[in-house]
């Protein structure tokens, strides 16, 4: 494993190439360098360009699909010593998450829900009355009436965690060339050729695609096409206010994550959509859904309709038809894994999906649950959701 790229006349030969540099990516590119694996990571823009580096950073187990649950307990057993991980604390705090129910009817649903979890064997969410609410959110709007609580979720910041978890990767021996998109990718003798638009031409046995947004083309070029949708979820920041609120806070008859960092100014999201133009990197955003957001904080926070709006963004992210992610190893092609489209609340799994992948190449198995993430419950699907 001493190649060189083509025409650079530099070292090419890891036994990982990990295509993205995303928090997965980087992830990947961590666990993997943690248990001696050489690897390179590409990523076409610069690490953390996209959803990894613009989301809301919310670190939640709350309302998780029921396949991710026992991934997501793992993953936040990871967050509570990110720094043991990482040598980084990654801004994470952990002040817990809350979903408000504005009805009696909402609360009956959180009710329900509590009790599925509880029947599956999980107990981190609970469900919380009226004065309990008020004790957590004291701003809450009075009419309120309870809510669905993960004490032990928080938030972090996620451009400084991806760079966290890529400096690290770096310092045990992974390698990262930016700003050349993968354009072909193809098996030849036991090796994955990689091919990316500035001429280079990469080789090793193991080929990994976290590549977000853009990894429906990598599948397709393998025979895994998948209906990959391109979405652009729209987030905006206030102007400082003075510290009113600690938890996460969501809503369960609307779209709203909502919190506040430690200098005051507040961070408004929650998945509505603006325009994701991938082609372009770019994306538009829809000011009829930012003011139902800024609507909804109006209504559940009496004590922001003073706040200013300074700034909202948009990034660019990869969403599933079922709403869950792909995790696991080709279906189609030996040495080629897949950690992609996590449906905007990918940020939380980052740790542990890196160690379920380096778990499946340096082991051919992982200890937890992934079966219902494999790639091929879409074959047959008639392509992708073009942006």
């Amino acid at each position: 494993m001493t190649a060189t790229a083509t025409g650079t006349g530099t070292p090419s030969r890891p036994d990982v190439i990990v295509i993205g540099g995303g928090l997965h990516g980087c992830s990947a590119a961590l666990h993997l360098s943690m248990r001696g694996v050489r690897v390179l990571v590409l990523e076409k823009d610069h690490v953390a360009r996209h959803a990894s580096g613009v989301n809301a950073g919310g670190v939640r187990q709350l309302g998780r699909h029921v396949a991710e649950l026992p991934l997501t307990v793992a993953a936040m057993a990871l967050w509570h010593r990110i720094g043991e991980l990482v040598d980084d604390d990654c801004g994470f705090e952990s002040h817990g998450q809350v979903k408000v129910a504005e009805t009696e009817a909402e609360l009956a649903t959180l009710h329900a829900r509590v009790a599925e979890l509880r029947a599956l064997g999980f107990s981190h969410e609970e469900v919380v009355g009226r004065d309990e609410l008020r004790s957590l959110v004291p701003a809450i709007a009075d009419h309120c009436v309870g809510a669905l609580v993960s004490r032990g979720d928080g938030a972090a910041i996620p451009f400084r965690t991806t760079f966290a978890f890529r400096c690290k990767a770096i310092a045990l021996g992974a390698r990262f060339q930016e700003g050349g998109a993968v354009t072909r990718l193809a098996r030849r003798g036991g090796l994955w050729s990689v091919e990316t638009a500035d001429g280079a031409r990469h080789e090793a046995p193991v080929v990994v695609n976290c590549a977000g947004a853009w990894a429906d083309r990598i599948a397709a070029q393998v025979g895994e096409p998948v209906p990959l949708e391109v979405i652009a979820p729209m987030l905006m920041i206030t102007a400082r206010v003075p510290p009113f609120i600690k938890p996460v806070v969501g809503a369960t008859g609307r779209t709203l994550s909502f919190k506040q960092f430690p200098n005051g100014t507040v961070l408004i999201g929650g998945g509505l959509l603006g325009r994701a133009v991938r082609d372009e990197n770019r994306t538009e955003l829809d000011f009829a859904q930012v003011s139902v957001n800024a609507r909804t904080v109006w209504d559940l926070f009496p004590a922001m309709r003073g706040a200013t709006i300074v700034r909202a963004w948009a990034g660019i992210e990869a969403r599933m038809p079922d709403q869950i992610p792909v995790i696991g190893p080709s279906g189609t092609e030996p040495g080629l894994y897949h950690a992609f489209g996590f449906s905007a609340h990918g940020f939380q799994l980052g740790p542990i999906v890196g160690r379920i992948t380096a778990d499946l190449i340096t082991g051919g198995a992982t200890d937890l649950p992934i079966a219902a993430f494999r790639i091929g419950r879409f074959a047959g699907a008639a392509g992708t959701i073009a942006a």
